[in-house]
């Protein structure tokens, strides 16, 4: 077992009273180093909260020269594709929630990836018809989906921004060009990749140095084509990202991978939109928790979760109680099996997301969790929600890894950023040109077809967008903002905002602590726990209540902002490098 540094997140299963307001500064980059408790920050005025100092701290310069949350937004993005690139990018896709202030309204922008208009059904399929391995789909340009960010930074800018829109990539720049020292985070993914990363030439020659060794934390790396290739998109916004040089190289890069070529094209570049949806809300001891839609399975899930788990007294029961995780664990199972039937791009097919998160429909799956042991496997299979019209899918077969960055705006007029965003599984499809990697994002669909005789809702179709799971949320109270949160982590992201939402409402933890707090997920019937922390003394009483239950590593990267009466208050997750900053 981990030693555990300071406060640490051996306590923070503990209910109730505060931890200590000025935890230490310290953030532990790696989980080989142990676990230290995470910093509260408190402000006036305003707050970021990101996953690398550096773009918490352009976030926050943009903020305080006058800038808003939106404009803050595009800062702390760019230069994450910078410090951060193996989680998100300009090469990716995002999905925002934002409180607008002005107008007291809630909306959401879908900047998720696209499959190209030549993918077809076989797109993961080996020439004997059987789905590829995961690996061998991701690594070269057969993955690669239309990245969205760039779009949805100059989409929403253009509606809700406020600085001037070349001012917000100065900071990227200059640290592109200048050079920024390779974190200790960043340094120890890159010697893990490997030779994944070396068998193309453009992450061989950025991420490892003229021997061939990887780079080591400290290391000054600098990026002049990302340095350009910003300073194209501050001049002459998005448009430049989706026609002209950098689109060609884009689409040459994908398209003449060496032994794994895709399909995307400069029409799918050209073509590509941003689409505003209306957020799904679902609501959860008087407050409404509002997040991202399909084709995110985020806000449905989290919100299945939460529904199923009201029906019992989980505050009372408490965090270091089994029957508690039994409850959420389990509710955790039956949304997982009601996501991979019914969750998918909603262009493409209807959604009964009403259905899914129908009170009396929960109400009905909350009563398979009134025993006392965990459910059967053969009693965990999806619901039969109330739907529009008929409609019969199968069962999904979609691999999510843990990748991925989350980030929290909250600026001096009260407006709320809660953003998403990525390039998939860490360093995306391996692929890099124009200085940034390109996502794999088109491995969220399911690699089959079809479940025996029934077509699968998240299949590969032209123009599709891929399900997700991720789940910027935001919580709001009588119609105001209260708690702006969300996680990177691959499928796990729905149960690590779930678990931190119950923490916050029904434990009365404060923020520092339920981005802190031992994750306890199950998806698909073995129970993970994060090892070396405090949750593993709950794994003997889930044995006894009959799970399977593993000992994982379990990279979250929560990032969270409250917003009270007295002020903000902020905190990063302690599992990554991650950073709160505000006045």
């Amino acid at each position: 077992m981990r030693v555990f540094t300071g406060i640490g997140l051996a306590l923070a299963f503990s209910a109730g009273s505060s931890m200590a307001q000025q935890a230490s500064d310290t953030v532990a980059p790696e989980r080989a180093t142990g676990f230290v408790a995470a910093k509260r920050v408190e402000a006036k005025n305003f707050m970021v909260a990101a996953a690398n100092p550096l773009a918490t701290e352009a976030g926050r310069d943009v903020l305080a020269k006058g800038g808003n949350a939106i404009d803050a937004m595009v800062a702390v993005q760019t230069v994450l594709g910078l410090v951060e690139p193996q989680s998100s990018g300009l090469g990716g896709g995002s999905f925002l929630v934002y409180y607008d202030a002005a107008s007291k309204k809630l909306t959401t922008f879908d900047g998720r990836e696209t499959a190209p208009m030549e993918a077809t059904p076989k797109l993961f399929l080996d020439a004997q018809g059987q789905p590829l391995k995961f690996m061998d789909a991701v690594v070269g340009g057969r993955s690669v989906g239309t990245p969205g960010t760039v779009r949805l930074l100059d989409d929403v800018h253009k509606r809700y921004g406020k600085a001037d829109w070349q001012t917000l990539f100065e900071r990227a720049e200059q640290l592109a060009s200048d050079g920024f020292q390779v974190s200790p985070r960043l340094a120890s993914l890159i010697s893990a990749e490997g030779d994944k990363l070396k068998k193309y030439e453009g992450p061989r020659g950025y991420f490892f140095d003229a021997s061939g060794a990887p780079l080591k934390a400290g290391a000054v790396l600098k990026n002049p084509d990302y340095a350009a290739t910003l300073k194209a998109i501050a001049t002459g916004g998005a448009n430049v990202f989706y026609r002209g040089p950098i689109a060609e190289t884009i689409v040459k890069t994908v398209r003449e991978a060496a032994g794994n070529p895709g399909a995307l094209s400069l029409s799918d570049l050209a073509n590509y939109r941003v689409t505003e949806r209306e957020p799904v809300c679902a609501a959860y001891r008087a407050l409404d928790i509002c997040g991202m839609g399909p084709p995110s399975s985020g806000a449905v899930a989290v919100g299945q979760i939460l529904g199923m788990v009201e029906n019992f007294d989980i505050k009372a029961l408490g965090p270091q109680n089994a029957e508690s995780w039994r409850i959420i664990g389990d509710a955790q199972r039956l949304a997982f099996a009601d996501r991979e039937r019914y969750l998918a791009d909603p262009a493409y097919l209807p959604v009964p997301v009403k259905g899914l998160l129908s009170k009396d429909y929960l109400g009905t799956r909350a009563a398979l969790l009134d025993g006392t042991k965990a459910l059967a496997s053969n009693a965990v299979k999806a619901g039969t929600p109330e739907w529009d019209h008929a409609q019969l899918l199968g069962r999904d077969a979609a691999i999510e890894l843990p990748s991925t960055s989350h980030f929290v705006i909250v600026d001096g007029q009260g407006n709320v950023v809660s953003m998403t965003t990525t390039i998939e599984n860490g360093f995306g499809s391996r692929l890099m040109t124009a200085g940034f990697l390109l996502n794999n994002e088109l491995t969220d669909f399911s690699f089959k077809t079809h479940d025996g005789d029934l077509p699968i809702a998240n299949r590969v179709e032209p123009g599709k967008r891929p399900r997700s799971s991720m789940a910027p949320t935001i919580v709001m109270k009588d119609g105001k903002p209260l708690l702006a949160i969300g996680s990177p982590g691959g499928s796990q992201i729905i149960g690590y905002v779930a678990q931190a939402l119950i923490a916050y409402i029904d434990w009365g933890m404060p923020v520092e602590r339920i981005v802190a707090q031992p994750h306890l997920i199950n998806r698909f019937g073995p129970y993970d726990i994060e090892a070396g922390t405090d949750a593993e003394k709950l794994a003997y009483p889930l044995k006894a209540l009959g799970y399977e239950v593993k000992m994982a590593e379990m990279n979250s990267g929560l990032h969270a902002i409250e917003i009270t009466p007295n002020g903000l208050a902020g905190s990063a997750d302690p599992r990554r490098e991650g950073t709160a900053l505000g006045e």
